[in-house]
């Protein structure tokens, strides 16, 4: 078996044993009799498993892998090592739509809030588009992009100023917390799945896309096609990532480098590689905030910006 086979079958045990430990500790510890009760739907603990731990975990692995996979899409597509969905502000103008949303419009469903964040993540990247004018430059679209995130998160502030009394459900989600995520939560993603098969054929338009536009258009690749589908489904799972968890902060940025690092850059196997880091850091991610000073949880949003941030600083000054 070749290392690029390898890896994702490792990543794909330490997901598992990551969510296994996930189920076991929390602001509760449980033994390994109780949770294997609990999983067999008997004991006192089964009623907190199934609908509190079980749907979170399954929702930080989701929600990883998607923004993962968007922030794969984006590099690939526009090749620019820089780019994720929050660098770039997509992620913050879904933000912004689905506080709008939430704060100005409470009594409206629950059901409405990721097409809010799609529209808003949709504005994001065509105001982005219409700034840098097709200019891809990695500093010159890194900056444009934080730039308008900024620009967003000051609407974010004025919408909560002017609204103080409907705002501590706006400031949980902000934070990028799974505190409180649940069964509905995850019925939200799962249509956004079904794009998986679509993703997944997009690996070699975008490998051929590496070698340069002429090249991959003589090769028969329609480079303008390719690029619509990829940054459409990109913005469409960030959104709906962001509708779920809130921003995630630069989870899209780490998760693709580290894969391309694993595996390289074929996209056939850096695509479910990078699916499968996301879902990684995510997932212990939250496991983290939840045993770090229980019953206090911190949101996993902080601890992903907390390696994220420095990262990208790294980044900047090496592309310079």
């Amino acid at each position: 078996m070749n290392h690029g086979l390898k890896m994702p079958l490792l990543l794909s045990g330490l997901i598992v044993a990551s969510f296994v430990v996930s189920l076991k500790f929390g602001a509760v510890d449980l033994s390994w009799t109780q949770l294997w009760q609990g999983l067999h739907n008997q004991g006192a603990f089964a009623f907190t498993i199934y609908e509190y731990r079980f749907p979170r975990a399954i929702v930080a692995i989701v929600v990883g892998a998607m923004l993962a996979t968007a922030g794969v899409l984006i590099q690939g597509v526009i090749r620019n090592p820089l780019a994720s969905p929050d660098i770039l502000g997509v992620s913050h103008g879904a933000g912004l739509a689905a506080v709008a949303m939430m704060t100005l419009f409470p009594a409206v469903s629950v059901f409405w809030l990721p097409w809010a964040a799609l529209v808003g993540g949709i504005v994001a990247a065509l105001l982005l588009a219409l700034l840098v004018r097709g200019n891809l430059a990695p500093v010159k679209l890194a900056i444009t992009g934080v730039a308008l995130a900024a620009l967003y998160a000051s609407a974010i502030d004025f919408i909560m100023l002017i609204h103080p009394l409907d705002i501590n459900n706006a400031l949980l989600w902000l934070t990028g917390s799974l505190w409180g995520r649940s069964w509905e939560q995850i019925q939200l993603l799962l249509p956004w799945c079904v794009l998986l098969p679509v993703v997944l054929g997009l690996s070699h338009p975008l490998n051929i896309l590496v070698l340069g536009e002429q090249r991959a258009t003589s090769l028969g690749v329609t480079v303008s096609l390719t690029r619509l589908i990829a940054l459409a489904i990109a913005v469409g799972w960030t959104s709906a990532a962001v509708a779920v968890c809130g921003p995630i902060s630069f989870l899209g940025l780490i998760a693709p480098h580290l894969a391309r690092q694993l595996v390289g850059g074929k996209h056939q196997i850096l695509l479910p590689t990078g699916m499968l880091v996301g879902a990684l850091i995510l997932l212990v991610a939250d496991f983290t905030s939840r045993v770090i000073d229980p019953p206090i949880e911190l949101p996993a949003g902080i601890l992903t910006a907390a390696i994220g941030a420095p990262y990208f600083l790294y980044l900047l000054v090496k592309m310079r």
